[in-house]
């Protein structure tokens, strides 16, 4: 059990940001929707505690300490919130069977915050078909929004796409006759850059790029390092998760390689990959960024930053404060219980959906400035902003305007 003491860390601006949360009681009785009574919500998720990218299930274990703090503060429209997510092992087959049982035996009310492409893929069909919210996934694939085909379904952190659209402009400003190296997951992760690099390039694509995937499966990616660095590109972009990004990193500089190399936000932790695989073999590497860095000395005095701290360590001590994952997490279930707030009590599954749609200009603290999160019925991309940053030495230092993407 917790010390009261610990929890007090949270008073002053974190209790100020979460009491808006718990909203007015209602007596109304529940038992005819999915998920709900009148003590409480269910919300269902399933994410990778085991497999090959075990590390990303920390997101989840967040935000199950985050929902225990909402918990404790008396939690939504007084109902306590029951989180319930299981271990997929990043295998789609084992996604099914979970996600059905969320579903059909859990009950829940929406599914929350699912991690993978490929395994979200497997079921988002099943899910349409049933109505249920599946929302904020942890994926970065441009399709999640695709609003027409799955109206029930949407992403959360800015799109692959878009990312790629934004690296392969700022290269061509710094190079207008430069050759990219592309190396991409063999999934619709991956393919998002291909396709982002085309949107910028167009009909000069062929003759300006190489690009070869990988699978999610293999031990190593060094061959294909080894193969980019054959065509003598000048920009290496890597459309990659945590484990392979390392690998890229440390290849390039081991080969003495020296391209403009870009890695996707989600696998540039300072925390899961630059420091395993050295900082001195990260200079120069850029990404984009939309949320604050909790292990960058800028953001030391922050408020937001402070109230993320004093969660940490109350409600998930086990947990890496300077991990940029926990950061993610700790920001994306904030945004869900905002959502669930204006829901006003009523969390049919339909309501939940019709707010989810309506998100405006939400300001969350963990976003950097400027950065907000919106969403409409055709729009199932609710951050479509970032900033470049560059690894420059122990640090990352962030650089130009905030952007605002373009999704096609």
């Amino acid at each position: 059990m917790r010390l009261l003491d610990r929890r007090s860390v949270l008073a002053g601006s974190a209790a100020a940001g979460v009491a808006a949360l718990t909203g007015p009681r209602l007596s109304r009785a529940t038992e005819d929707t999915p998920g709900v009574t009148g003590t409480e919500l269910k919300i269902g998720c399933t994410t990778s505690l085991s497999g090959p990218v075990s590390a990303l299930g920390t997101i989840a274990r967040c935000s199950n300490a985050y929902f225990r703090m909402i918990n404790d503060q008396g939690g939504i429209a007084g109902r306590k919130i029951n989180f319930i997510f299981y271990d997929d092992a990043f295998n789609p087959a084992k996604t099914v069977e979970q996600t059905r049982k969320l579903i059909e035996s859990d009950n829940v009310a929406l599914l929350f915050g699912m991690l993978g492409t490929a395994p979200n893929s497997a079921v988002v069909k099943y899910i349409n078909a049933n109505k249920v919210p599946h929302l904020f996934l942890s994926v970065n694939g441009d399709k999640w929004g695709d609003y027409q085909t799955y109206p029930w379904t949407m992403g959360f952190a800015p799109s692959s796409r878009t990312e790629a659209q934004i690296f392969a402009k700022y290269a061509l400003s710094q190079k207008p006759d430069a050759k990219f190296a592309l190396l991409y997951q063999n999934d619709d992760l991956g393919k998002d850059f291909v396709n982002g690099l085309r949107d910028v390039l167009g009909a000069k694509y062929d003759g300006v790029v190489k690009a070869l995937s990988y699978e999610v499966t293999e031990p190593s990616i060094d061959s294909e390092i080894v193969s980019l660095r054959a065509s003598n590109a000048d920009v290496l972009i890597s459309g990659v998760t945590a484990k392979f990004a390392a690998q890229a990193i440390r290849k390039v500089y081991e080969l003495g390689w020296k391209p403009l190399h870009f890695v996707t936000s989600g696998a540039a932790s300072v925390t899961s990959t630059i420091l395993p695989v050295g900082p001195e073999r990260a200079e120069g590497l850029v990404t984009s960024v939309y949320i604050k860095d909790p292990s960058d000395p800028e953001w030391a005095e922050d408020p937001g930053i402070k109230q993320y701290l004093g969660f940490m360590a109350s409600y998930f001590s086990e947990g890496n404060p300077k991990e940029s994952l926990n950061a993610y997490g700790y920001l994306v279930t904030s945004v869900l219980c905002r959502l669930l707030q204006q829901c006003n009590g009523n969390f049919a599954r339909d309501n939940i959906m019709r707010e989810a749609n309506h998100l405006k200009d939400l300001e969350m603290p963990m976003l950097l400035p400027g950065i907000r999160v919106n969403s409409s019925p055709a729009n199932h991309h609710p951050l479509r902003q970032m900033q470049l940053q560059r690894w420059e030495g122990q640090s990352y230092h962030r650089f130009g305007e905030i952007i605002q993407g373009a999704n096609i």
